[in-house]
């Protein structure tokens, strides 16, 4: 009952919330292109070394980030702009967990890490994803204040898209 009702809480949330979607500052807001920014080449030779070292089947995207599309979901997809409710955890290539959800949380995907943002649109609502995602397409050089993330780390994340708006 708990997590219905906090579902229930978040989809009103995601329904009376989203971001600029009109006016004078949409065109820029909301026009994302998931091919702008790209990893160096040497991050995608890193990350594609990992894949096939683990023998892990994945879609390259014009990014340089991976993907595995685990339930593609139904209905329509978020855009760059769209508030999100999602379940994930996040990795690191020798599987230590650095991060994890127990409840559905909400962020607008256009203030998230590039490999996010060109990932979720990829699935509709319920739908799962898996990204591998380069480190320029992640948190970068700099490990994180905590010491959990290391520097330049191939990032994995593991999403269910619940609802976005």
């Amino acid at each position: 009952m708990r997590k219905y009702l906090l579902f229930v809480l978040i989809a009103g949330i995601l329904i009376t919330s989203s971001c600029l979607k009109s006016g004078n500052n949409s065109s820029t807001t909301c026009n994302y292109d998931a091919c702008q920014v790209k990893a160096p080449d040497s991050q995608i030779v890193r990350l594609e070394t990992y894949l096939a070292a683990n023998s892990i089947t994945a879609q390259k995207h014009c990014s340089g980030m991976y993907y595995t599309i685990v339930d593609p979901g139904a209905g329509s997809s978020p855009t760059s702009c769209s508030d999100i409710a999602i379940n994930y955890t996040g990795m690191l290539t020798n599987g230590n967990v650095f991060d994890k959800t127990t409840t559905p949380v909400v962020y607008n995907l256009l203030s998230l890490i590039t490999g996010w943002k060109n990932g979720l649109p990829l699935i509709k609502k319920g739908g799962k994803i898996r990204l591998y995602i380069p480190p320029a397409l992640g948190y970068g050089p700099n490990p994180d204040a905590n010491g959990v993330i290391p520097g330049s780390s191939i990032l994995i994340f593991d999403v269910e898209l619940l609802e976005f708006q």
